[in-house]
């Protein structure tokens, strides 16, 4: 796969299949079937079946989308196979289903953070692809009490979450830097105040005097 431009949301269509029991499917007929996806998730697991990018490997394609469709090269100018990651939803009543939903929607958020795509426009489901032929993920969603809709916005809320603190920590650093930019500028006039050139000492303290009275004025003496 020579690059990533979304996220297709799928559902196993399988009710009580685990991420494991999926992946053991696949691998049993890999020789037999043209189907797979990239990530299953249930509420134990997030298992990669074939390469994201996310591990050492570098992302592969996965037959998750028929190839004569029309609306993913509408949407994003490209085919699905060739430059989507599928991620399967396992639900059935065997899977906790707020921990499955949980790790689905971490996994898609993750994903747009690493590829760096927007995940309000990055993330389609299946069914929105293939209307004719496929239900999922929302099939999968109903059956937890949660709609295709709430999924979208759940994403983006949790790449939200996840990126703050990381946000947070940039904006720190920004601020650490400025905090040490104006120690060295004071320190710089403080120099000059005590030289031997009295038009830079005057300059100097001037420039001293108005610091002082700025910081003053904002209560940081």
């Amino acid at each position: 796969m020579s690059k990533v431009v979304f996220i297709v949301a799928h559902d196993t269509g399988n009710p009580n299949s685990t991420a494991a029991g999926n992946i053991n499917y696949y691998q049993n007929s890999r020789n037999e079937i043209s189907a797979s996806a990239h990530l299953f998730v249930d509420d134990k697991e997030i298992i990669e079946c074939i390469p994201t990018g996310l591990l050492e490997m570098k992302a592969e394609k996965a037959w998750h989308v028929l190839y004569n469709l029309t609306t993913d090269n509408k949407m994003y100018g490209v085919n699905a196979n060739d430059c989507a990651i599928g991620v399967e939803y396992c639900f059935g009543s065997n899977i906790n289903s707020n921990e499955a939903y949980a790790r689905f929607i971490w996994v898609m958020a993750y994903l747009c953070y690493f590829y760096k795509l927007d995940p309000a426009k990055a993330i389609v489901g299946h069914h929105i692809l293939d209307p004719g032929r496929k239900i999922d993920p929302k099939n999968g969603l109903s059956k937890c009490g949660r709609t295709y809709e709430q999924m979208l916005k759940d994403v983006v809320t949790e790449y939200k979450e996840c990126t703050k603190e990381e946000s947070k920590g940039v904006s720190d650093v920004n601020q650490d830097e400025k905090i040490y930019q104006v120690q060295n500028q004071i320190k710089y006039l403080y120099s000059l105040s005590q030289g031997a050139d009295k038009k830079k000492a005057d300059w100097a303290n001037a420039c001293l005097l108005k610091v002082y009275d700025s910081m003053k004025e904002k209560k940081l003496l």
